[in-house]
């Protein structure tokens, strides 16, 4: 969470608000910095090395044992992963949808109290919770904050629509994972 006194309140960024004709075309997509290549590799290693290694197991006790950890220890680096390599977060006339790896998430800009900006982040407050969006160029911080002000204020006589979670693209691949981690040692070992 950025620092408090740094910060700007929407008070500050209603005093000039973007006027429609400024808003850009939506949905639109907040810009975020671009995953680092480390991330992908760290996604991507999971799908080919757990397979491998449970494909080479001796089958006993032990290496079932190992073939759980591996799956479990795998699955979580997937999912941590994706979350930094499978995040977009969208801005709608209706509201804020945020994708990680494993959910897709919506804020209805009826919802939102406050929006406070940060050196890299933009936090939007709905009662006592705080949806921060972080990795966003210093350079375009204002803009993102301003654009969003802007929605909400739009937003402001319209009817809300109540979203519930949805599972994200994330969920598919650690899905995908499990079966090919798991399917690799059964059919190695004739299991199946």
């Amino acid at each position: 969470m950025g620092n408090r006194s740094e910060q700007q309140s929407t008070e500050q960024l209603a005093a000039a608000p973007l006027p429609a004709t400024q808003l850009p075309e939506l949905p639109w997509r907040v810009p975020l910095d671009r995953a680092p290549w480390w991330a992908w590799a760290l996604f991507v290693t999971p799908f080919v090395a757990v397979p491998l290694l449970n494909s080479w197991l001796w089958m006993g006790a032990r290496d079932m044992l190992a073939v759980a950890l591996l799956v479990v220890i795998g699955a979580s680096v997937v999912r941590i992963a994706g979350g930094v390599v499978l995040y977009r977060v969208m801005l709608t006339p209706s509201g804020l949808k945020a994708r990680t790896s494993m959910l897709i998430r919506s804020l209805p800009w009826q919802d939102v109290d406050k929006i406070e900006v940060g050196d890299d982040n933009v936090v939007l407050t709905r009662g006592k919770d705080e949806n921060e969006i972080n990795g966003i160029p210093s350079d375009r911080v204002a803009e993102v904050a301003a654009v969003m002000e802007a929605l909400r204020q739009q937003a402001a006589g319209r009817p809300r629509r109540r979203a519930t979670p949805r599972p994200g693209i994330g969920a598919l691949f650690v899905l995908t994972y499990l079966v090919l981690s798991i399917g690799a040692f059964l059919t190695r070992w004739h299991i199946v």
